[in-house]
């Protein structure tokens, strides 16, 4: 085994068996992913897509006591991210089986705000890399038809985040967004994945998404 751990493996996700299309953004918060996940909304839909919005992990997930500490606090040596993971990951599991594939099978298209992609990208970023369980769980999920990766160097995504209001003073890990950006980049690059770098101007950025999809719908 290398001192990196595991090898980073490609994930066994299965293909999608529906007429309906699944799109995901993944990247560092400040990326641009809810900016172009709207554009992107409102463009299928003005040309008679039925777009579908969601997000993971859920809300399950994501108001539980476990994933707010390793959000929003420096100290989270109460909790193991371990379990957050796997926690995250059957999350991921029930949402994509019970919420998206339901809706893959009607024709619609959906829009996720992170996928499966993320999960694996925090948990070798924090440190996991010998963990080879995520990708069993990987064999449950749906690969998205086109999944985008939004690439933002570091110091810009912070200076986004903090230009929230609401967000201003979060803690944020600097080391681990270095980590989650690098571990994002080599995902993509094993799951054919799309990479767009939101270091330009909306519009060109939202050119890209557009050329990228272009022949699936």
């Amino acid at each position: 085994m290398s001192e990196r751990g595991v090898i980073l493996e490609q994930l066994r996700l299965k293909a999608n068996p529906y007429s309906g299309k699944l799109i995901s953004f993944c990247g560092l918060d400040g990326c641009g992913k809810t900016t172009l996940i709207k554009r992107l909304e409102v463009y299928l839909s003005e040309r008679g897509q039925d777009v579908v919005l969601t997000k993971q992990p859920t809300n399950a997930v994501r108001k539980s006591e476990i994933f707010r500490t390793f959000m929003d606090c420096e100290n989270n040596s109460a909790f193991d991210y371990l379990s957050l993971s796997l926690l995250a990951a059957s999350d991921r599991v029930q949402h994509t089986n019970k919420v998206i594939a339901p809706v893959l099978e009607t024709g619609k298209t959906i829009i996720s705000d992170r996928y499966f992609y993320s999960c694996l990208a925090n948990l070798r970023a924090r440190g996991y890399k010998d963990a080879k369980w995520i990708y069993e769980v990987s064999e449950y999920l749906i690969k998205p038809d086109v999944a985008f990766f939004l690439d933002i160097d570091v110091e810009t995504a912070v200076k986004r985040v903090r230009s929230r209001i609401e967000e201003r003073d979060r803690y944020i890990d600097m080391p681990l967004q270095y980590a989650l950006r690098d571990e994002y980049l080599e995902i993509a690059s094993l799951n054919n994945g799309i990479v767009i770098s939101t270091d330009q101007s909306e519009d060109d950025a939202f050119e890209k998404v557009l050329e990228a999809l272009n022949g699936h719908f």
